[in-house]
C-alpha cells in the first residue's frame, strides 16, 4: 500500500469508494430523472386517452368520427406512454426502451403527419433534450463518472 495506489491509506478510503460514491450521485440522479420524465409521459398517455373518451365541450369531432389513421396514432400513443411511463416509474431497462421508442415515433410522426401530431420547434428541442440527458445519466451511472 502506497500513497495513492488503489486506496488512499492515509485517509482511510478503500478501492473503489471514492468511484462507488460518484457512481450512487448518478444513480440517483437517473433515478429521479426517470420518475419525473415517468409523472410526465402518463400525463402524456392520459391525454390520449382523454381524446378517446372525448372530453365534454371539446370543439373537436367525436374520436370515432376521425380518420382510421388519427385513430390509430391516438390508440398507439395511448397505449405506449402509459406502458413506458410504469416502465420508467420502475427505473428498468425495457421501460427506457420503450419511452425512446414513443419519444422518438412521436418525433418521426410528427415530422411525418404534422397534421395528426403537431409539434411546436420548443417541444421537438425539450424531447431532443430529454433523450440526451437520459444518455448522458445512464452513461455516468454506469461508468462511475463524477
Amino acid at each position: 500500500m502506497g500513497l495513492g495506489g488503489d486506496g488512499d491509506a492515509l485517509r482511510g478510503v478503500k478501492a473503489g469508494e471514492e468511484e462507488g460514491k460518484r457512481q450512487g450521485r448518478w444513480r440517483v440522479f437517473l433515478v429521479w430523472f426517470l420518475r419525473l420524465v415517468s409523472a410526465f409521459w402518463l400525463a402524456k398517455g392520459l391525454t390520449a386517452w382523454a381524446v378517446i373518451f372525448g372530453l365534454p365541450g371539446n370543439p373537436q369531432p367525436p374520436f370515432e368520427n376521425r380518420l382510421l389513421s388519427y385513430q390509430a396514432i391516438i390508440v398507439y400513443f395511448a397505449v405506449i406512454d402509459l406502458v413506458a411511463a410504469v416502465g420508467l416509474w420502475l427505473t428498468s431497462t425495457w421501460g427506457g426502451v420503450l419511452w425512446l421508442l414513443a419519444a422518438i415515433s412521436q418525433l418521426l410522426l410528427s415530422f411525418l403527419f404534422p397534421r395528426f401530431v403537431p409539434m411546436t420547434a420548443w417541444l421537438v428541442a425539450f424531447y431532443v433534450a430529454l433523450m440526451a440527458i437520459y444518455f448522458i445519466a445512464t452513461w455516468a451511472a454506469e461508468n462511475g463518472e463524477g
